[in-house]
């Protein structure tokens, strides 16, 4: 069992349709909310999430986990067969 599957996730965030800075600033406003060590799912179709979101996460001191295609999302009536909708999960920084 991975650590992912061991940990719950607390919050999840659906920013399908929103682009860059929007998926990372309704993440930060998120996360705000929770408590540390919460996890947090978010699901966002920008393709440049998947930069936006581990440097967030850097620069914020929050912990990237992990990002995967979220299948349980994709609509087989998308008129572009490009978009995918990922996954990205992200735990609050404890404080220490």
């Amino acid at each position: 069992m991975s650590k992912l599957q061991e940990r719950k996730v607390k919050l999840t965030i659906n920013a399908e349709g929103l682009l860059c800075p929007l998926p990372v600033l309704k993440l930060r406003k998120a996360l705000k909310k929770c408590k540390d060590g919460d996890i947090v799912k978010l699901i966002a179709s920008d393709p440049a999430a998947s930069i936006d979101v581990p440097h967030f996460c850097i620069e914020s001191g929050n912990k990237f986990i992990d990002d995967k295609v979220e299948k349980n999302f994709l609509d087989a009536t998308l008129d572009d067969e490009d978009v995918f909708l990922w996954s990205y999960y992200i735990e609050k920084k404890t404080k220490e």
